[in-house]
């Protein structure tokens, strides 16, 4: 059976990498939209916000961001305005979004994937900064 998933992902964050690569790691190969390059549409944000259980404010980004000129920290601001921003500056939108039949989710931790992934670890894993997430069994540590 083939497994349908999508990152959103950012080939720059290291989080959005690793991600990537623990999805492989389950002998995934998911259809990976560079989100920077092809935002998805505001319908599409709008699901994923509201799939992965979160509001708007919780999938904004703040670092490497204009989040402060734009003066998004204030908290009067609806999640329509919110979007707007993501909208026009795709990079506020936090990553890696991961959907899978299971769920999407912001992996934030990257092994956050662990819990949509449909199929299990292929053996150990870690990160790009050495820490071992996955141990040779497949199984999640920590």
């Amino acid at each position: 059976m083939t497994e349908d998933v999508v990152i959103y992902h950012n080939p720059d964050c290291g989080t959005s990498r690793n991600t990537l690569a623990l999805i492989r790691n389950a002998g995934i190969e998911p259809h990976v939209v560079e989100y920077l390059k092809s935002p998805p549409s505001r319908a599409m944000l709008e699901q994923l916000i509201a799939r992965a259980g979160l509001t708007a404010r919780g999938l904004l980004r703040e670092k490497g961001t204009p989040y402060a000129e734009l003066g998004l920290a204030d908290e009067s601001l609806s999640d329509d305005a919110l979007v707007d921003a993501m909208m026009a500056h795709p990079i506020l939108i936090n990553r890696p979004l991961v959907v899978t039949r299971l769920g999407v989710r912001l992996c934030r931790p990257s092994e956050v994937v662990l819990e949509i992934l449909p199929l299990p670890q292929r053996g150990a894993f870690a990160k790009e900064d050495g820490e071992q997430v996955v141990d040779a069994s497949g199984g999640r540590i920590g």
